[in-house]
């Protein structure tokens, strides 16, 4: 084999092995993951969509945010890699354009859509600058990209490190390559505008730090099952292990403590706005 094929059957493995983590996650996510009301109100608020304009929602999974969108009289469209979400997706939205497509390589003309939003994906991105400037591509001049996920900074803050250090870091580890707004400048886009957002109280989205709060939800199996993190943790030991301390922490007081350790006031998440 030459190094070019290993390569490529390389990437392959690769993809694969990403479809397979979120086809298994994709199973169960919709019992514990919805659409946040308030992050819906700030995608839209940056989106600021135009009636009967075309939108895009890149790495949709199952279409919680996509469908919000749709309802909210946004006309849309969602891709995502994992067949599994997408099938759940068109269940909340039959109407709506689901499309299987890596964000890296989109199947849609150059200049086909007014705005774009990505949440919770840059993360999951084998080529975050690659993945942007695609969606640079399908994108009118002028139009904006909204992403919403954590900074490197905000999840070095995350109190779920004292109990689970190597899948923190394991999670940490592709964003630490490029961060949204280096990935997004690399992409010829210009970010104008960086919000923090703190986990609320409230919080209908159960994504990796809905526990900031309430940790007793992460001792819900099925609440792991649909945070990313923990699906994919190499280490599953750590995880059991992380999980039996938590729970004697939160009987004992203690979690109180590590909460207080870890405390900051960069916030938990960002939403990010780039134009093109």
């Amino acid at each position: 084999m030459t190094q070019a094929a290993a390569v490529l059957a390389g990437w392959f493995r690769l993809i694969n092995s990403k479809v397979a983590l979120y086809d298994k996650i994709g199973i169960g996510y919709d019992t514990t993951r919805r659409a946040d009301p308030f992050i819906l109100s700030r995608l839209l608020h940056y989106l600021a969509p135009v009636k009967g304009r075309l939108y895009l929602d890149v790495g949709c999974g199952t279409g919680n945010y996509t469908a919000a969108l749709g309802a909210a009289g946004v006309r849309i469209a969602g891709i995502d890699l994992s067949r599994t979400m997408l099938a759940r997706a068109r269940q909340k939205s039959p109407t709506l354009g689901w499309y299987n497509a890596r964000a890296e390589a989109l199947p849609f003309k150059t200049e086909s859509f007014a705005g774009a939003t990505c949440t919770f994906v840059h993360h999951h991105m084998d080529d975050p600058v690659a993945a942007f400037r695609e969606v640079r591509r399908v994108l009118h001049p002028g139009s904006r990209l909204i992403l919403f996920n954590s900074t490197v900074e905000q999840m070095r803050h995350y109190w779920l490190g004292e109990y689970f250090p190597n899948s923190l870091a394991q999670a940490v580890a592709p964003i630490e390559r490029y961060e949204a707004g280096e990935a997004l400048a690399a992409a010829n886009f210009v970010v104008t505008t960086v919000e923090p957002y703190v986990v609320s109280e409230d919080l209908r989205d159960w994504f990796l730090l809905c526990g900031k709060n309430r940790p007793e939800l992460y001792l819900d199996p099925n609440v792991r099952a649909g945070i990313s993190m923990f699906a994919a943790a190499r280490d599953q030991t750590e995880i059991k292990r992380g999980v039996d301390k938590l729970r004697h922490d939160i009987v004992s007081g203690r979690i109180a403590e590590v909460q207080r350790k870890y405390a900051w006031d960069g916030g938990d998440y960002t939403f990010t706005v780039a134009v093109r």
